[in-house]
């Protein structure tokens, strides 16, 4: 019979293992087919206090998600995030308040910066999903979606 050779790791190193499998567990989230999520996913209805979040969105929150779009022209170069949109644009799609996001652009906060790719290329960004009316306190940009850790890459 035919003796495997043996593996000898170390306590240290076994623990070593298991937190850098760990960070890269937490680092990167994991995307499965249900968290790839288009524009037409993101509201529900149109109900008495405006845009609804969808069910989708709701389950979705604080995972890892999927979105193909458009990157809006950003305000700035060096600038931390950028706006998704469905549709390319000229212009960025600020707003000056939730109640007149629209419903078609989600805000992206990388995770470290990128270059900026041109308002027509089709672009896919993956981070974690995160909703409800927030404003950043160092643009003063308020949103409704937000990804954040993201990262993109051309399509």
């Amino acid at each position: 019979m035919e003796k495997l050779p043996s593996l000898h790791l170390s306590r240290r190193g076994l623990i070593g293992a298991i937190g850098t499998l760990a960070f890269a567990a937490i680092a990167r989230p994991s995307f499965a087919a249900d968290s790839l999520i288009s524009f037409d996913e993101l509201y529900g209805k149109f109900g008495v206090l405006g845009l609804e979040f969808s069910d989708k969105v709701k389950r979705l929150a604080g995972k890892g998600v999927s979105m193909k779009g458009f990157m809006a022209p950003p305000l700035k170069a060096e600038a931390q995030f950028f706006v998704l949109t469905e549709v390319p644009m000229s212009l960025c799609p600020f707003c000056s308040s939730d109640t007149d996001w629209p419903d078609n652009i989600v805000v992206v906060y990388l995770g470290e910066k990128q270059t900026f790719v041109q308002p027509r290329q089709t672009i896919e960004v993956r981070g974690t999903l995160e909703y409800g009316s927030w404003t950043d306190p160092d643009t003063g940009f308020v949103s409704l979606l937000r990804i954040r850790q993201g990262e993109y890459s051309a399509v």
